[in-house]
């Protein structure tokens, strides 16, 4: 916000905000002040995740019914470690240096919440329209027990080790399901403190067909070769790679995180020059941060339904979609 009131542009990391105050807070100044506030969710620059949005918009999965994503992560040797860094090892509560784990573990300790969204909402927003010609409407939140950090102190520090003592608020898997104003359904999922490979748990599912990820598969509905049997995604994955990715591989190859970085920085790069709106805008950032303190909200009232601002203000009824049309955007 201080950026902006003082002429500048902004690229912010995820979550955008934290409370839904902030997140009106940034539309609010954003409009004001006529400058950018893109948050940069890199995910949904990964190859796939372009691959699957271009089959979403050739129509190979019909019209959308439910979409799934989450970030569900092993994170328990990032929120307890030696201090000298977010993968030390040990299990000493980090309070030297701004490491990763400082925010991560003391979220761990203040919110029972959904705490990292993006990842899954932000990629699978386009392909649902989110703020463009669809929106959230309410969102309901659920979470198990919260067992696998106290178990992992114990387990390399012992009983009497003082983090044992810890009253950790965040449940080990929050689920959270939300609806969309054209009847679509998402259900986004946040595993942090459980032993489990690395998945952001993607799933597009329509009136013609699936797409999961975790078992790289897909099936299509009088193409698949055999019913009711998967098929593996990568004939499809190649057949539908994104214009983008084909025409920027090459300026890509050895940026960060698979290449996703580099896309992000160019768009962010290409929305400062004035010439075409951000793929990505102060309202994709909010609808996607708001989620963090509307699933808290929710699993504090029993995992009541909550309804979803709409910080367009009414704009999304009239939006067209931006993100991921074109070589160029």
């Amino acid at each position: 916000m201080a950026a902006m009131k003082n002429g500048c542009n902004v690229g912010t990391e995820v979550p955008a905000a934290l409370t839904i105050n902030q997140c009106w807070d940034l539309v609010n100044t954003s409009e004001k002040f006529g400058k950018l506030c893109m948050i940069m969710e890199n995910v949904n620059y990964r190859r796939d995740i372009m691959a699957v949005l271009n089959m979403v918009r050739k129509d190979l999965f019909g019209e959308l019914l439910h979409c799934q994503g989450g970030y569900q992560h092993d994170l328990r040797h990032v929120k307890f470690n030696d201090g000298k860094g977010a993968y030390g090892g040990g299990v000493e509560f980090n309070e030297k240096g701004f490491s990763e784990a400082r925010w991560r573990t003391q979220h761990s300790v203040d919110k029972n919440a959904d705490l990292y969204p993006t990842h899954g909402l932000g990629p699978i927003s386009p392909m649902l329209n989110i703020n463009r010609g669809n929106r959230m409407l309410h969102l309901t939140s659920t979470a198990t027990q919260s067992r696998g950090l106290h178990e992992y102190i114990v387990k390399n520090g012992g009983e009497d080790h003082p983090n044992a003592k810890i009253n950790f608020k965040l449940g080990d898997v929050v689920t959270t399901v939300i609806k969309c104003a054209n009847g679509q359904t998402i259900m986004l999922s946040h595993d942090t403190n459980s032993p489990r490979p690395y998945s952001l748990n993607f799933r597009v599912q329509g009136t013609k067909g699936i797409w999961m990820k975790d078992n790289k598969s897909i099936y299509i509905e009088g193409r698949s070769p055999v019913s009711h049997r998967w098929e593996k995604d990568e004939s499809y994955l190649k057949e539908y790679d994104h214009p983008l990715w084909k025409k920027f591989e090459k300026q890509a190859a050895g940026s960060g995180h698979g290449g996703m970085d580099f896309f992000i920085v160019r768009a962010f790069v290409e929305a400062l020059k004035g010439d075409k709106a951000p793929v990505i805008d102060v309202y994709d950032a909010v609808s996607m941060s708001v989620v963090v303190p509307l699933s808290e909200k929710s699993i504090k009232l029993n995992s009541a339904s909550i309804q979803i601002p709409d910080f367009t203000r009414g704009k999304w009824k009239n939006n067209m979609p931006i993100f991921g049309l074109n070589e160029k955007y």
